[in-house]
């Protein structure tokens, strides 16, 4: 078992290696490579950059979906019911397009 950064040393992401490590040492770590490539550590690093363009993109979808229903809401074009389909829709579209996340190949 290998543990890149200790905890409280002030990195940012501790990666552990090796699955059969201590639990404590898997517990304190933020990345957790089962096996014993170091090459995995790159294929973890652009999966987390693809997961944050995702993000942002569910981030942004869901603030212009809320804005547009607060306008029309305020017009007295929206009802309550339409801006609860409006969130729930959005809620199940940020999850679809989360999980193409692990569809990419990396």
């Amino acid at each position: 078992m290998l543990l890149i950064a200790e905890p409280g040393t002030g990195v940012d992401a501790g990666i552990a290696m090796g699955g059969l490590g201590s639990d404590a040492t898997i517990e304190t770590a933020d990345v957790v490579i089962q096996n014993d490539q170091p090459s995995k550590i790159v294929s973890a690093i652009k999966i987390g950059k693809i997961t944050r363009g995702i993000v942002w993109q569910n981030i942004t979808l869901a603030m212009v979906i809320k804005v547009i229903v607060l306008i029309l809401g305020a017009g007295g074009i929206a009802t309550l019911w339409e801006a609860v389909i409006a969130d729930v829709g959005v809620a199940l579209l940020a999850i679809l397009n989360a999980v193409r996340i692990q569809r990419m190949k990396v």
